[in-house]
């Protein structure tokens, strides 16, 4: 599934793509869904007018006029790229005509994506942003806003920094590669973390999400960047899906264990 720095990766893509600002001109959609129902009335009132500005909040990205934005989310398997005509694909299911016969295509084959409308100026309301905790890469971070919200929790250090209401965007993959980057075990209680410990773990998790941003994400399923391209931060996975490999600082084993349904891999001789 794209985690906050695939859907940053797309997000830098649209947003040259769409960088002159075309009008759009019609939403075409060949199914009425995906993971939920598309409100092609609604969406239908933002035809004829420019593309201002592409946004990401969380794991959504927004596509802005002065009349409201069309929110995507990539669920599992969805991508977007400029599909010029002949270029139509099995799995496409929303195809966005712009003016100057640019043409994008929302992919999803599995479907589990969503393509939502949003009022304008009203994002931060919306009912799919409105919960969402603070952005890993803004001052709004900090070690300390991290200590204190986690004071409380009883769950695994690993699950806690999923939680989106906590901060946002942390994944599956980022998650097992900052607590190993910060040697702190991902089965921590949660309220057991230092204000030391949060800083070194905020520290290491903006570091590593903006490593694999300026490397174009992890490939490691369906994820492909807007040209098409495959990321490369998977090549730098130190304990992800290493599960009995060696570790690459001591050369023990790498561990691995489901924690809050979800594989998660670490180093007991690194990660205390």
């Amino acid at each position: 599934m794209p985690e906050l720095p695939e859907v940053e990766v797309v997000r830098q893509g649209l947003e040259k793509i769409l960088s002159k600002q075309p009008t759009l001109e019609k939403i075409e959609l060949k199914r009425p869904d995906l993971r939920d129902p598309i409100p092609l009335k609604l969406l239908k009132t933002l035809v004829g007018q420019k593309i201002k500005k592409v946004e990401r909040r969380a794991k959504y990205l927004l596509l802005w006029t002065d009349k409201g934005g069309m929110l995507s989310h990539l669920g599992m398997t969805g991508t977007w790229r400029v599909a010029p005509p002949g270029d139509e694909r099995l799995h496409d299911h929303i195809y966005l005509h712009f003016s100057g016969g640019l043409r994008l295509a929302y992919r999803d084959p599995r479907r589990f994506g969503i393509f939502d409308f949003v009022a304008a100026h009203d994002g931060a309301a919306h009912p799919r942003l409105r919960v969402l905790g603070p952005e890993p890469l803004s001052a709004e971070f900090s070690g300390e806003t991290l200590w204190q919200s986690l004071r409380n929790k009883e769950v695994a250090l690993k699950v806690a920094i999923m939680d989106q209401k906590v901060v946002v965007g942390v994944g599956n993959i980022y998650a097992s590669e900052a607590l190993f980057a910060a040697k702190i075990k991902p089965s921590l209680p949660a309220k057991k973390l230092s204000l030391e410990r949060a800083k070194l773990l905020v520290k290491e998790i903006r570091r590593i999400l903006a490593d694999s941003i300026a490397k174009g994400g992890s490939s490691i399923s369906d994820f492909a960047q807007t040209s098409g391209e495959s990321g490369y931060f998977q090549n730098t996975f130190k304990v992800y899906d290493r599960a009995g490999l060696p570790c690459v600082v001591c050369k023990q084993q790498i561990k691995s264990k489901v924690m809050g349904g979800r594989n998660t891999f670490w180093c007991n001789h690194c990660q205390k």
